[in-house]
């Protein structure tokens, strides 16, 4: 037997749309990661790029379990002195509801050189409103 090994024109994008409105953070940050990197592809090859287009909608009205609403806290460092930052989830849902989706998928996928390219096909939307209807509905 041989292996197989995926060619470029194998690669064949789908669009999916997630609304996360009531959903846990990490369980949904999980399907999007899964579909970002095409695992559920029966041609899956984890050195190429695979994956589908998400769009994800309702990101204002995420959901996290226990206590975690008032606890969870991100932390990000300039690189300077005295560059030590915290948000709490709180304020940065209610300021930027895309950034806890991108932050949560992003922490899922691999670190390599695929990254960026599978979190620029990630699409977030606060409402329900997004702008990809046209190609959503040409995939079904």
């Amino acid at each position: 037997m041989k292996t197989f090994q995926p060619k470029h024109k194998d690669i064949q994008r789908d669009w999916h749309l997630i609304d996360v409105k009531g959903r846990v953070l990490g369980r949904a940050a999980s399907e999007i990661a899964q579909l970002l990197m095409g695992k559920g592809k029966p041609v899956f090859a984890k050195h190429m790029d695979m994956g589908d287009y998400v769009v994800v909608v309702n990101a204002r009205d995420v959901e996290l379990t226990g206590r975690k609403q008032k606890q969870k806290v991100y932390y990000s460092h300039s690189g300077y002195p005295g560059g030590f930052k915290e948000t709490k989830f709180e304020k940065l849902i209610e300021e930027q509801p895309a950034k806890v989706i991108e932050k949560a998928v992003s922490g899922m996928l691999p670190k390599n050189r695929l990254h960026k390219k599978r979190m620029r096909r990630m699409k977030v939307f606060a409402g329900p409103k997004h702008r990809y209807e046209d190609k959503l509905k040409k995939d079904k």
